[in-house]
């Protein structure tokens, strides 16, 4: 599959993929969009001092890379699990790391240092385990506080927005649990509310207008 490399409208580097015509992250920012979306729309949300968050879509590490750097400023306990089925390869996210900061560039490297299937101490208060598996064949006992969902858009990947899906994914979570995801597609939203979950629309990134937030009540 060809992967090119390239430069969103906030300086911040995403993937596109000619065969979808698809691209990782919005063009108009990958960082800013990930930030507003996970991290303020979805892990500031949470108020607990030890968050369990499932990740499904892994991808550029973007989003894991995140929520370490505001957990160091807040101090808060997390186990970060996150699915890949099909990891990118280390030269296509050497070239993703063009971070301003020296700290932030090697952050960015021991999160895809860390070994697959291995629970791994990236700090004293943030464990990472790697899944190399899709959602489909996840199992799983642990009940999370938070997922990020950021799978590739509905049109370009259909079968990971059908109502089995987040009924799964409701299940993963704990009574109070939040999705969050950058969609805001009113099928989307029926079909979350037709898993159990209570649905909100939030204001979305910069040149998208919403996003959704799902609560498991």
């Amino acid at each position: 599959m060809t992967i090119k490399v390239i430069t969103t409208e906030d300086g911040s580097k995403s993937l596109f993929l000619p065969q979808m015509n698809e691209t990782y992250h919005s063009k108009y920012g990958a960082w800013t969009e990930s930030e507003h979306v996970f991290i303020k729309a979805g892990y500031q949300h949470i108020n607990l001092p030890e968050i369990k968050i499932l990740e499904i879509g892994f991808g550029t590490g973007l989003n894991v890379l995140l929520t370490w750097l505001q957990q160091l400023q807040d101090g808060k306990s997390i186990y970060f699990e996150t699915l890949e089925k099909y990891p990118l390869k280390a030269e296509v996210t050497d070239q993703i790391n063009a971070f301003s900061s020296l700290e932030v560039q090697q952050k960015f490297q021991a999160i895809h240092r860390a070994k697959w299937q291995q629970k791994v101490s990236l700090s004293e208060d943030f464990v990472l385990f790697k899944n190399q598996t899709d959602l489909t064949a996840y199992q799983t006992d642990t009940h999370f506080d938070l997922i990020y969902f950021d799978a590739f858009a509905p049109d370009k990947q259909p079968e990971m927005w059908t109502t089995a899906i987040f009924e799964k994914m409701y299940n993963c979570l704990s009574k109070g649990g939040v999705l969050v995801t950058y969609s805001a597609k009113g099928s989307v939203r029926r079909t979350m509310q037709a898993a159990g979950f209570r649905v909100e629309r939030l204001p979305g990134p910069p040149h998208k207008r919403e996003m959704l937030r799902a609560v498991k009540e």
